[in-house]
């Protein structure tokens, strides 16, 4: 279970987070909606310290931190029992989709090469990479990219892993494949946070969505209740917004 209270966070003088709290059963999918500058994205990175929180708690498994005071060793431990999925894929160019997804295994997990090698190659394997694993990042696809990176994160066997925007960086045709790897990795159980714009998968593939706006959450329920019965006026002229746009159905 992970539960987040209380955060907040702020750049110069703009607050991005305000007071924002949410709390993630084991084995559920959350997503965040809502518009650019919502601090969705910021919020998400708050939880693996990749963004330093002003304020705020995380209880983790069962062990509450401070987000402003974490100290070295129980930030590593936040990092190793997740994984992030980056929009622009946040690969290592020099080296091949193999020795991406083996990278964590052997520097964060400390497993060795002949294992991590392993585990890399049925992941790899498990979204329809294998053929590539000796490609290098420029020689892929961006939709190629973005599900060397979810293996990447898959093959850590992480307590959570957060999606930031896992499509927006790709070409239209290339959003489906991609979405059809994370519902493989929701059907795995693995707990996920995942910030997207994409509707149709959202309501698809989540157990709850949260709509962010202004640094705050607005709204939460079931994909049902939110996109169907939504109480707030500042979610409903969102939705009307950007429901009508194309969705991807997988």
């Amino acid at each position: 279970m992970i539960e987040l209270r209380n955060v907040k966070k702020k750049f110069g003088n703009n607050e991005v987070l305000h007071d924002v709290s949410l709390k993630v059963n084991d084995g559920e999918v959350v997503v965040l909606l809502g518009p650019s500058g919502s601090g969705k994205t910021t919020f998400l990175r708050c939880i693996n310290f990749l963004e330093r929180a002003d304020s705020g708690k995380l209880n983790f498994e069962g062990k509450e931190i401070d987000l402003k005071k974490a100290r070295k060793k129980q930030i590593l431990e936040i990092r190793r029992n997740s994984a992030f999925v980056f929009q622009n894929y946040g690969l290592f160019n020099n080296k091949t989709a193999l020795q991406n997804v083996m990278e964590g295994l052997t520097a964060v997990q400390k497993k060795s090469k002949e294992e991590a090698r392993k585990i890399a190659l049925d992941t790899l394997d498990w979204v329809g990479l294998k053929d590539k694993a000796d490609f290098f990042p420029s020689q892929l696809s961006g939709g190629q990219q973005q599900r060397v990176g979810i293996a990447r994160a898959v093959a850590l066997n992480p307590k959570v892993i957060l999606f930031d925007e896992p499509t927006s960086a790709l070409d239209p045709e290339l959003v489906g494949e991609t979405l059809a790897v994370i519902k493989k990795v929701a059907k795995k159980g693995i707990t996920m946070i995942i910030v997207t714009h994409e509707m149709s998968f959202a309501q698809d593939v989540a157990d709850k969505v949260v709509f962010m706006d202004g640094g705050v959450v607005v709204e939460e329920g079931s994909p049902d209740e939110v996109f169907y019965k939504p109480k707030e006026e500042r979610t409903k002229k969102f939705l009307a917004r950007i429901l009508h746009q194309d969705m991807y159905y997988i």
